[in-house]
């Protein structure tokens, strides 16, 4: 499983088809990010800090939701918020990373930023996994209400890395949703992943454990997950124990249990048995 299990995966081990060992603690000397929600309004003040914070020594990633300006969406660009650091912060300090970009030229941007040689990173969500920059120490978020609870918490990951005190810094676009009001105080409130990837599942839903649907809550014809939830451990002792002794579902308990799964829309399964 992921350091930032999705909802289905969630599901998927609540439906006893992973075993999980759970590892709650970050690694020794890691220090906890000061996270922060500011409106798009302040980006001249982020950007003064963001000086600041170079004449120290810090380094910085800056994250946009899209590589090129969209005549369709009013988000922030990669290349365009790239173009506007440069001429605040000096062409020397700002690199700039993307999916677009040949392989050449995105070694070339991140091993510029590992190194030190430039001090801000602008990119998009390329860098939300397998990019460790201990020197790293803040990570700004641009448009981050249009980003996912677990992406946002992932990408905030890619800070903190070394024993210096980090920041993470969420601007959006006033006014938030209802949803994107709860995604930004769930990430001030909690760095722990778990707690985090619990409350995307109650946001988004697992989706469909049989079947094709990402999202959405379960459409569960009697059962309540929320509050029948310790009925499950025994539910998968006897599903596992009724399909070693019984794999084929043709003695008595077997076509009961057939007839269950056909009253309750689900006999589908029964075609996936073959296959675990």
């Amino acid at each position: 499983m992921t350091a930032t299990p999705i909802p289905r995966s969630l599901e998927l081990a609540q439906y006893g088809d992973m075993d999980v060992s759970i590892l709650d603690e970050k690694p020794p000397g890691r220090k906890p990010i000061t996270t922060a929600a500011v409106p798009l309004s302040r980006l001249p003040d982020i950007i003064t800090k963001l000086k600041a914070a170079i004449v120290s020594g810090r380094q910085a990633y800056w994250v946009c939701p899209l590589v090129d300006e969209s005549e369709f969406m009013d988000l922030t660009a990669a290349e365009e918020r790239f173009k506007v650091l440069r001429a605040a912060l000096g062409d020397d300090h700002v690199g700039l990373i993307h999916g677009q970009l040949p392989p050449v030229e995105k070694d070339a941007a991140m091993a510029a930023f590992v190194a030190g040689k430039t001090q801000v990173l602008v990119a998009t969500t390329v860098i939300e996994v397998g990019v460790d920059v201990p020197n790293a120490t803040i990570m700004v978020i641009e448009r981050a209400e249009n980003f996912g609870l677990a992406q946002l918490h992932q990408l905030r990951g890619r800070v903190g890395r070394g024993e210096l005190e980090s920041d993470c810094l969420l601007i959006y676009q006033p006014p938030l949703t209802k949803s994107g009001q709860r995604r930004m105080a769930i990430l001030r409130e909690t760095e722990d992943g778990f707690r985090i990837a619990e409350e995307d599942l109650k946001m988004r839903g697992a989706g469909d454990v049989i079947g094709t649907a990402q999202s959405g809550l379960p459409r569960f014809k009697v059962a309540d997950m929320e509050t029948q939830n310790g009925l499950m451990t025994t539910a998968h002792q006897d599903a596992r124990m009724l399909l070693q002794s019984d794999p084929g579902l043709m003695s008595e308990r077997g076509k009961a249990a057939r007839t269950l799964l056909w009253l309750m829309e689900q006999d589908i399964s029964i075609r996936l048995i073959s296959v675990g």
